[in-house]
């Protein structure tokens, strides 16, 4: 084998890996818009508006796989597609609002988890993803809602505690799941 021949077929493996990385996202994007579209309800009745699902344990597994970057890229796609699709009466707002709530949880986690990968990193880094993310959804609310919504930051506040609580809920109950799939399809996900 010349020495020409040989880089063109590392090449080519190389390009190869990243059609299949690529689409397994993808597979990852569709899967947590379907999730949207079939599991989602309020947590809090006085605050119907805002509903669990499911959409971020696709994302926080592939985060786990590919790391904290393809973690937002998955992110940004799936906040699109879903805002533009099953979501779409909330618009520009929640696309927004679930890029920065989904992506600071899957960055922090991911950058966790990418240190050492083991199950106590993984625990770990969905704990303080999920911290994270309830403290940025805090800032988040107070300035974008307002903003979109036209509601006075006061009224927002008042609402603070149900938003918090729906952040750590919401975020605990799909760290959890994530944690219990996550190592059964690993193996699928790096073939």
């Amino acid at each position: 084998m010349t020495e020409q021949t040989h880089n063109q077929s590392i090449r080519s493996a190389v390009s190869g890996n990243r059609t299949v990385k690529i689409v397994k996202m993808g597979v990852m994007v569709a899967i947590s818009v379907a999730l949207v579209y079939l599991i989602h309800f309020p947590i809090f009745p006085a605050v119907a508006f805002l509903e669990y699902d499911p959409a971020d344990i696709p994302i926080l597994i592939g985060t786990f796989a590919f790391g904290p970057l393809a973690g937002l890229v998955l992110t940004a796609v799936t906040s699109v597609v879903q805002g533009l699709t099953v979501s779409a009466a909330s618009g520009l707002y929640g696309i927004l609002m679930h890029v920065i709530a989904t992506g600071v949880l899957v960055a922090v986690s991911g950058f966790i988890y990418r240190r050492k990968k083991t199950r106590v990193t993984a625990a770990a880094g969905l704990v303080c993803g999920t911290a994270a993310m309830a403290a940025v959804m805090i800032g988040a609310n107070m300035v974008i809602t307002p903003a979109f919504m036209g509601v006075p930051a006061g009224a927002v506040w008042q609402l603070m505690p149900f938003i918090i609580g729906f952040n750590v809920i919401k975020a605990g109950i799909n760290g959890i799941v994530t944690f219990i799939l996550y190592k059964r399809i690993s193996g699928f996900l790096h073939r």
